[in-house]
């Protein structure tokens, strides 16, 4: 039981150039395709977490696998939909930013000062169903106003920025106990 959530995280991680790829067909019917496979990628995201939990199948491959998974397909949404023309440059940007600091903080807790990455929190899960709602509601309804598009990412991105904030209070915190325990 132990392998089953890398598996749904390789599945995952699979399924991201399928996204790209079938959102990217020129029959705009197929769109409806692409964001059933975000569904099940994002889906796969919430059971492999489970099962790893549930089962206490924890392990070092799925501490990668899981979150690289996520990024993925978090930042080829947003590529794919800037592409596409949906949302602006400076969305993709400043989401590709956040999660570069957020592997960098994983990264530096987990090999540096040798401590488990935090798990996510709530505000991280809400912030991640908020951000899956928003990409959803964009790619199938194409005539929302550019006002109202505008209005829908900044408040998902928002959310996302605020989720990082307290992130990087938990790493901070987590580094001044590392350094003062030395």
């Amino acid at each position: 039981m132990k392998i089953v959530p890398n598996i749904i995280s390789i599945f995952r991680i699979c399924l991201v150039p399928l996204f790209a790829l079938i959102y990217f067909t020129d029959a705009s019917d197929l769109k409806i395709y692409a964001v059933l496979i975000y569904a099940m990628a994002s889906f796969s995201d919430f059971l492999d977490g489970f099962l790893a939990r549930r089962f206490k199948a924890s392990s070092n491959l799925g501490k990668v696998l899981d979150p690289l998974g996520d990024k993925l397909m978090t930042v080829t949404v947003m590529v794919c939909i800037t592409i596409d023309g949906i949302i602006p440059l400076w969305a993709v940007l400043v989401t590709g930013i956040k999660e570069i600091l957020m592997a960098a903080g994983g990264f530096v807790m987990h090999k540096v000062a040798k401590v488990d990455i935090p798990p996510s929190n709530l505000l991280g899960k809400t912030s991640t169903v908020v951000f899956f709602l928003v990409c959803v509601t964009l790619m199938l309804f194409r005539s929302i106003p550019a006002g109202a598009v505008i209005a829908l990412i900044s408040f998902a991105i928002a959310l996302t920025v605020f989720a990082l904030a307290v992130y990087l209070n938990t790493y901070i915190s987590v580094m001044k106990t590392k350094a003062g325990n030395k």
